[in-house]
């Protein structure tokens, strides 16, 4: 009979129904009780790899998410940096044209004749 435990052993015995064997003999399967404990664990194990895995790809999806918002700082600030700039190069153009002017007006740093007052 199909499933029936073997009182010896303490193992069930299935028997198949088709015979694939080459000596035309039944092939006999014997499964332990204890077979279905490592099944068992071996589901409890596939789970725990399973879980292991989503947290795995949760702490990923995690620090992209932190390195985007870092990347989306990092361009405001090189956005405000550049607008500094700016506003410090139009500023350093006027007071060199302020410079200019005011040396220009001065009798200190006019240009003379060095050849002729060597003479």
């Amino acid at each position: 009979m199909e499933g029936d435990m073997d009182e010896d052993d303490g193992t069930f015995t299935n028997i198949s129904l088709v015979d694939d064997s080459a000596d035309g003999e039944p092939t006999v399967v014997r499964f332990r009780p204890e077979d279905q404990y490592s099944t068992m664990n071996c589901e409890i194990d596939g789970d725990m790899e399973n879980q292991v895995e989503q947290e795995e790809k949760m702490r990923l999806i995690n620090q992209v998410l932190e390195l985007q918002h870092t990347l989306e700082d990092l361009s405001a600030r090189v956005d405000a940096v550049k607008e500094e700039n700016l506003k410090l190069k139009s500023e350093n153009q006027v007071l060199g044209q302020y410079i200019e002017n005011l040396m220009s007006a001065s009798s200190v740093f006019q240009t003379t004749d060095t050849k002729s007052k060597r003479k």
